[in-house]
């Protein structure tokens, strides 16, 4: 299970970023199996980046995921699944956060049975890793959020243009590169780029919302 390499996305707008409250009501019955894999689709990509992000190996990333997952389907029963309730995003960020510190104190523990000291000319790698409880993880997980929700609406939009003008609009609107490198770089016009991102843009910002809806 490895993320994708994508270049980093530049941060959504707020708007952009709801949270998929029919899919989490789906995942209160344990029988939805189909729920449980639209969740684990949805989300493990931004929890393990966040793992990684927050200086995890590849490994324990991978156990993050697992871990968290499974404790989500241990307490979903008792979260209120509307947006009045609480943030599923933070909740689900709480439950990523305490999945990594398990990681950190396993390692702690292992290099502790081991007898490894530390390298007083050099910082830990343990010591490298954020705080789980701090702002930095925090920080991480907003930017995982957007780049994930932006990733699967982009991938939805692929389906639903021309392969040339989905390239236009990826370069113009999400990368953000000047009109005339985007026009000379896919041979058109610069008018053209302006007619493609105003063709498009609706249709990226409803695969937007059936991603937070869970309807294709």
């Amino acid at each position: 299970m490895t993320p994708n390499n994508e270049p980093p996305m530049p941060a959504a707008h707020p708007n952009l970023i709801p949270t998929r409250w029919t899919l989490i009501q789906r995942l209160k019955r344990w029988d939805d199996h189909e729920g449980w894999r639209e969740f684990f689709d949805t989300y493990w990509k931004l929890i393990y980046a966040t793992a990684l992000k927050a200086g995890l190996p590849d490994a324990e990333a991978q156990d993050v995921v697992q871990e968290t997952v499974i404790s989500v389907s241990r307490n979903i029963g008792d979260f209120k699944a509307q947006p009045e309730a609480g943030s599923f995003k933070g909740w689900l960020l709480q439950m990523t956060r305490w999945r990594i510190a398990d990681q950190v104190r396993k390692r702690r523990a292992h290099a502790m049975g081991a007898g490894v000291g530390e390298d007083s000319s050099r910082t830990s790698t343990t010591a490298r890793i954020p705080d789980p409880a701090g702002l930095e993880l925090e920080r991480i997980w907003d930017e995982e959020w957007q780049s994930n929700l932006i990733n699967s609406a982009l991938e939805r939009l692929q389906h639903l243009t021309s392969a040339r003008n989905y390239q236009i609009f990826y370069l113009y609107v999400i990368r953000g590169v000047e009109v005339e490198k985007v026009a000379a770089a896919t041979g058109v016009k610069p008018g053209e780029v302006y007619v493609i991102k105003h063709r498009l843009t609706p249709l990226f910002e409803k695969s937007v919302r059936a991603v937070e809806s869970n309807r294709s």
